[in-house]
């Protein structure tokens, strides 16, 4: 693409070889009349219609400023929850938490509540109004909006939904995934469960499986 005016020279999805250092994402504004470009079968938009509008020096671009990454998988998720804190590490950002029950990069939000002796970090973020009681250790993890996380629980490598509770001493770890509104019972141990959402779960899981 022209640097200056946006306009799009050669569009190629999924190159084989190295065409560019831009990718195509975000959103689409397209006038109505792309629509009769598209034909009456299975077609691919990028790989179909906009490769011919590029052609006739009709397409156009805009390179957005910040942080993106694919987050398809959980993993992915927690990846890129560390590559974006890092991201603010280096601009300085004021909303990095700091204070001597932080390691590493911590981003909580200013409504959650942080109890006695916590451990935080590094690559966490705390969503608002959640409640982390005393003695709560947390590493690479996001904590969802309104979660509570008890005393003594251990969190690591996993992700908690929103309004879900974390009971005491329970660990949590492994890419675990608790969906909205799931509660662990005290001193349950999670490696890898992936818990559906509205669940109560008063076992242990001891290897990785889907809890519906």
């Amino acid at each position: 693409m022209e640097e200056a005016t946006g306009r799009v020279e050669k569009f190629v999805e999924k190159p084989k070889v190295f065409v560019g250092n831009k990718i195509n994402a975000g959103i689409y504004l397209l006038n109505p009349s792309v629509l009769d470009r598209i034909q009456l079968r299975p077609t691919s938009i990028e790989k179909e219609v906009f490769p011919s509008i590029a052609a006739e020096k009709k397409l156009h671009a805009m390179i957005l400023p910040g942080f993106w990454m694919d987050i398809g998988q959980p993993r992915d998720y927690i990846t890129g929850l560390r590559l974006y804190l890092d991201s603010l590490r280096k601009i300085s950002s004021p909303d990095l938490a700091v204070g001597h029950h932080i390691l590493g990069n911590v981003l909580i939000d200013e409504s959650a509540v942080i109890g006695d002796g916590c451990l935080i970090g590094p690559d966490v973020a705390i969503g608002p109004g959640c409640v982390i009681e005393s003695g709560v250790r947390l590493s690479r993890c996001s904590i969802m909006r309104g979660v509570r996380v008890k005393n003594h629980a251990c969190i690591s490598s996993s992700i908690v939904g929103w309004h879900s509770t974390v009971g005491r001493w329970a660990r949590v770890e492994n890419m675990s995934i608790l969906g909205e509104d799931v509660h662990v019972g005290d001193e349950v141990y999670s490696n890898g469960g992936v818990v559906l959402p509205h669940k109560e779960i008063k076992f242990s899981i001891l290897e990785p499986q889907i809890i519906m």
